[in-house]
């Protein structure tokens, strides 16, 4: 699958919003362009760290793409595959990525989990699904 990038302009925060389920993708999708944001969607947390240039293989090809360069990672936290925590782990260790904010979405309210991502680097939890005043809250963040 390829990665789907919206709209052009470089002054626009640029999201990478990351969720397996494409209903729920499509929704932060839409709140995002609603906040003038540049979204680009991955459908699991493998295709972000490619997009990111965290994959060897891809990571020269990225170096040099400036489009790449993303203002805020999304992610649902229950993903197969790769969970969003394990994504934020790799985005807080690689030394290219480790300031990007990150925030972590999920549909089940569990105290130990949000801790846990929080700990780890994550800008904020947020609970599914978004409404237009949670992307509101994430934007203050980006708008600086």
């Amino acid at each position: 699958m390829e990665f789907s990038s919206v709209a052009s302009s470089s002054s626009k925060p640029h999201v990478l919003a990351v969720d397996d389920n494409l209903v729920d993708r499509k929704l932060v999708e839409m709140l995002l362009k609603k906040s003038s944001c540049k979204v680009t969607t991955a459908e699991n947390a493998v295709r972000a760290l490619e997009y990111l240039g965290l994959v060897d293989e891809q990571e020269k090809a990225l170096e040099s793409n400036i489009e790449s360069k993303v203002n805020l990672v999304i992610t649902d936290y229950c993903m197969p595959g790769m969970t969003g925590y394990e994504l934020l782990k790799k985005i807080k260790e690689s030394s290219a990525t480790r300031e990007v904010p990150v925030v972590v979405m999920s549909s089940e309210n569990i105290p130990t989990r949000i801790n846990k991502c929080l700990e780890e680097g994550a800008q904020m939890f947020m609970l599914k699904p978004l409404k237009q005043s949670d992307v509101q809250k994430l934007t203050c963040h980006l708008v600086k």
